[in-house]
């Protein structure tokens, strides 16, 4: 690591101040022990950095718990303390024993089988002595591991925006392709034509201002992102209004939505995807009458969206391939949710197509109305 390297520029600074100030007091030169206790008591702070980055990623000093990271991390401060001062005391032990012996010997046979429990005492003295620099330095290091962290997580949040705007922009496109495509627009001016020869003037006015609608929902979101669930929900209605005039009594769309969940931020188009496919890949199938059916919920923590259909059912494999919304959907919800969101295409048990969205619940302000336009 990095961080560690960087201790050798003290270690070689406090090894050349120490033969300066020999030299400058006109006492003898320094010997190997007194020259390489001088550095490696230093370089011991390499060997404890490392523990102390990895304590600062499992335990970052963040909200809502920083008063409690911040005790946690006091804790491990001394406990640093208490590891660098025995680390050095040990170091200065080995490099004596290692070139001075006879002396360490005659210390020992001097003090009279006490030479450890002075050695001992020696020892929690200097750890009491080392404490407030130990602190400081402790709390240095974890700074510089926590502005590591914060650069690297905002490097990686502007990636992940750039990537969304990116996504946004796709989504966006594949909604209003799948609003205009020909046979969709084909049918819907179709149907219009049809109601206005029947004299049905109400009916074609509906249509016309739900297309209208339609067309306005997806043109005019700005949001980079997400959207309220209630905002979502009233694109996927008028989509289906308008699908249900297409496919006159073939479509039966059903709702079921935790009125407390109507709040929850959820990706923008995502929902009116899912509902996209469960049409094209099911109703548009069969001969007979189907059903879409659209549930939300909160469970806990955790936004549940669901969309179902009796179609012949979806080939989940062709549903996630490159450029397909529900790959689009899939790559969204891993960059702003990581691990926490899953998206499931499967067969439902009773036949048909089984979508589930699931995501961590974080409610969102309703847009403006005039904002919209």
């Amino acid at each position: 690591m990095l961080v560690s390297v960087v201790w050798l520029a003290p270690a070689i600074l406090a090894t050349i101040d120490h033969v300066a100030q020999q030299r400058l007091a006109g006492e003898p030169p320094a010997g190997p022990v007194e020259l390489l206790f001088a550095g490696g008591d230093w370089l011991v702070y390499a060997l404890l950095t490392p523990p102390i980055f990895a304590v600062s990623r499992r335990w970052p000093i963040e909200r809502p718990r920083a008063g409690r990271r911040f005790t946690l991390h006091l804790l491990f401060a001394l406990i640093f303390c208490a590891a660098w001062a025995t680390s050095g005391k040990v170091l200065q032990f080995g490099l004596r024993l290692l070139f001075v012996p006879d002396r360490v010997h005659a210390a020992m046979n001097a003090a009279d089988g006490r030479f450890w429990h002075n050695a001992g005492v020696d020892l929690l003295s200097w750890i009491f002595t080392t404490l407030p620099f130990g602190v400081v330095v402790y709390f240095c290091i974890a700074g510089i591991a926590h502005a590591i962290r914060y650069f690297v997580e905002a490097n990686d949040r502007e990636v992940q925006v750039a990537r969304l705007s990116e996504q946004l922009s796709g989504a966006r496109f594949a909604a209003l392709q799948a609003q205009l495509n020909p046979h969709f627009l084909f049918n819907t001016l179709n149907t219009i034509a049809v109601r206005a020869r029947d004299g049905d003037g109400p009916g074609r006015a509906r249509m016309v201002e739900q297309l209208s609608d339609v067309l306005r929902r997806t043109l005019t979101r700005h949001r980079v992102n997400e959207v309220t669930l209630e905002e979502e929900l009233e694109l996927v209605r008028q989509y289906l209004a308008i699908e249900q005039a297409r496919f006159s009594d073939r479509l039966r769309p059903e709702f079921a939505i935790d009125s407390g969940a109507l709040a929850a931020a959820v990706p923008s188009f995502a929902l009116q995807h899912l509902v996209e496919n469960a049409i094209r890949h099911g109703i548009a199938r069969r001969t007979d009458a189907g059903r879409v059916a659209v549930a939300a919920r909160r469970a806990g923590d955790r936004l549940e969206l669901v969309v179902t259909d009796d179609g012949p059912g979806i080939d989940a494999q062709a549903a996630v391939q490159p450029g397909h919304g529900l790959a689009n959907t899939r790559e969204r919800l891993h960059a702003v949710y990581g691990e926490r969101a899953s998206l499931t295409v499967e067969r439902a048990p009773a036949g048909g197509t089984l979508a589930t969205l699931r995501m961590p619940y974080r409610e969102l302000d309703a847009e403006p109305a005039d904002a919209a336009h």
